[in-house]
């Protein structure tokens, strides 16, 4: 990144008051048409794009959804259960639901030790996940700490296997989030595709599936579009970012998104795209740009 590693969860935590200043989305409409975000235009688009809260956590979420869905997004990725319900306010989804609080970035499935208290606390948070209509959940694999991939692997195969038939009951998609360990989460261990490949595999549930983050497989590994083409049956959810810097998608950075996007609608995948990059100037027009660009 161009500047210190992000995570979500601290960026949260320190996140300021809601910003100052207009929300407006760009355009050339009427100033009068300008103060009504209901009333821009909303790219037509196959693809169902979402975007993720965190980045945006300095703005009201209920200020927040309502932009959001004057933009052309169909939903808001990765709340609180505190939040779970607001999108549904302005007819937006929640398309990725954090898990409970013992299912951290650093602290994941690749550690037997900690699979009794994922069990645990899904039992309970999974069923709550359903009832709020919301179908996915975010796993990590936690950070290697010496551990080979192959224990690791076996140890993330073992903890979704006694995962998997909560979430096959709750009807909630358990998303293995594949980050990279160069930039942003360094040691952390699902950070090439073979290592989530080798995990849903193994444990063979329709639950349990890659949440393939473009931004992160692009620093890892690259070939984005094969990759993806060759293995949709197993991906859950993409997340955008621009390379490098996690910043806009636009054309100052080297992915093409509506090819991806192009790709992506062309294995048949009706879920989600959420942006997850981290603007350089307007958030919101940035948010904006990057919807336009992607209703492929």
């Amino acid at each position: 990144m161009d500047h210190a590693p992000l995570d979500r969860r601290s960026f949260l935590g320190n996140a300021a008051a809601a910003a100052a200043g207009s929300l407006a989305l760009p355009g050339s409409l009427p100033a009068a048409r300008q103060q009504d975000p209901a009333a821009a235009p909303k790219p037509k688009s196959k693809l169902k794009q979402s975007v993720a809260r965190w980045i945006y956590n300095d703005i009201p979420l209920e200020k927040f959804c309502e932009q959001c869905a004057a933009s052309g997004l169909s939903a808001i990725d990765l709340l609180y259960a505190r939040e779970w319900m607001t999108p549904k306010k302005f007819g937006l989804e929640c398309s990725m639901a954090f898990g409970p609080d013992s299912m951290q970035i650093g602290r994941g499935l690749n550690r037997r030790e900690m699979h009794d208290a994922y069990v645990k606390d899904c039992e309970n948070f999974l069923p709550r996940i359903a009832d709020a209509g919301i179908k996915n959940m975010i796993v990590f694999s936690g950070n290697r700490g010496g551990q080979s991939d192959a224990d690791g692997i076996a140890n993330c195969v073992e903890g979704f296997k006694r995962l998997a038939p909560i979430a096959e009951k709750a009807g909630v998609t358990l998303c293995f989030e594949y980050l990279n360990s160069k930039v942003d989460h360094k040691d952390y261990a699902f950070d090439t595709m073979r290592y989530g490949l080798e995990v849903c595999k193994a444990v063979d549930s329709p639950r349990v599936k890659i949440l393939y983050d473009i931004y992160h497989v692009q620093i890892m590994e690259g070939d984005v579009i094969r990759t993806l083409t060759d293995n949709a049956k197993w991906i859950g959810h993409y997340h955008t970012g621009g390379v490098p810097g996690r910043r806009d998608i636009d054309d100052t950075q080297e992915l093409n998104y509506p090819a991806i996007c192009r790709a992506i609608l062309a294995t048949g995948y009706e879920g989600f795209v959420s942006h997850e990059f981290i603007p350089k100037g307007d958030k919101m027009e940035a948010l904006a740009r990057a919807v336009k660009m992607c209703a492929v």
